[in-house]
């Protein structure tokens, strides 16, 4: 008899602004867009019983400041599903205090390029599974990508390939490959760079970046080798061209 099909995880992505408290949307990281309440958006989220849920703070890193620890903990005590968090994580008590409200896995950008060592010392303490490193990549001016940190703004040399592989022997348990140029856009996962990224380590891989609908998630995930795939403008917005803004998860898939 065979096995069923898994299921293909489709993780919804909120952006938030932590100071503020504002659930907002970006297109390639810049012009934040306002939709509403993180809190009133977790709720509908609960009311579509998705299966994991991530919230990232899309200012904290930019302007140097630490997690909203206040929002997190209101976040993660109203969400239902497995939460996942990032912005603003740069030290180990970082971590421990967002762990210990409720959170069940900890995002890093920023803090590994001068501090990747906290990668390592993340995984011994709370376990891989629990941490995610995201690797946002952007293109150059001549043309060919790199990794991006602060939010998009500072493009380094690093290959995409060879850092993805850096961050698993450092210990992450999960990657996060996002394609910077196309966030919001919706002109379709970047599946030839995460067919490379997954198919160089044996840790799971996450696209996310331009998603055009879950039809364009799923065939990514079977295509390319990823397990999984994250969007937010598709569920944030009733219209690609209006954007007007109806927070939504489908039922099936």
């Amino acid at each position: 008899m065979a096995e069923p099909v898994a299921r293909p995880r489709i993780i919804p992505v909120m952006g938030v602004e932590g100071d503020e408290s504002r659930l907002v949307k970006t297109v390639k990281f810049k012009k934040p867009n306002y939709l509403g309440d993180p809190i009133n958006a977790i709720r509908i989220f609960n009311e579509k019983m998705v299966d994991e849920l991530l919230v990232v703070d899309i200012c904290a890193s930019r302007e140097n400041r630490e997690p909203n620890y206040d929002l997190i903990y209101q976040m993660a005590s109203e969400c239902f599903s497995p939460l996942g968090y990032g912005g603003g994580v740069t030290s180990f008590e970082h971590a421990r205090k967002i762990f210990g409200l409720g959170v069940e896995n900890i995002v890093l950008n920023p803090a590994v390029e001068s501090k990747p060592q906290l990668v390592t010392q993340l995984a011994e303490a709370f376990g891989s599974q629990s941490i995610v490193v995201s690797v946002d990549a952007k293109k150059k001016l001549l043309g060919g990508q790199r990794v991006a940190f602060k939010s998009g703004t500072k493009i380094s040399g690093i290959s995409v390939v060879d850092f993805a592989c850096e961050m698993e022997r450092l210990g992450a348990g999960e990657l996060i490959v996002q394609d910077v140029d196309r966030d919001g856009t919706f002109e379709g996962l970047n599946r030839t760079l995460l067919a490379e990224v997954a198919k160089a380590v044996n840790i799971p891989v996450v696209g996310c970046g331009g998603a055009s609908s879950v039809e364009d998630m799923v065939e990514t995930i079977t295509e390319t080798g990823i397990s999984a795939a994250a969007a937010g403008s598709i569920f944030s917005y009733r219209q690609r061209d209006t954007r007007s803004i109806l927070i939504n998860y489908p039922t099936e898939f």
